[in-house]
């Protein structure tokens, strides 16, 4: 199983996006809920409406 790495959105840390990381593309559970908090709290907002172009990868 290849295992893709990448950096924590919240803290940075390094950490894997297999399936078997319950919480990617976070490393914990703590950043996680910290995320969610900000989304919750209107601190991170979409600043315009989702085209289906937003889904593909150039």
């Amino acid at each position: 199983m290849l295992k893709i790495k990448k950096n924590c959105p919240h803290c940075k840390k390094v950490t894997d996006l297999s399936s078997s990381n319950h919480f990617r593309p976070f490393c914990s559970e703590k950043c996680k809920l910290i995320d969610l908090g900000t989304w919750a709290n209107e601190e991170k907002l979409i600043s315009r409406p989702i085209e289906s172009e937003d889904f593909f990868e150039d």
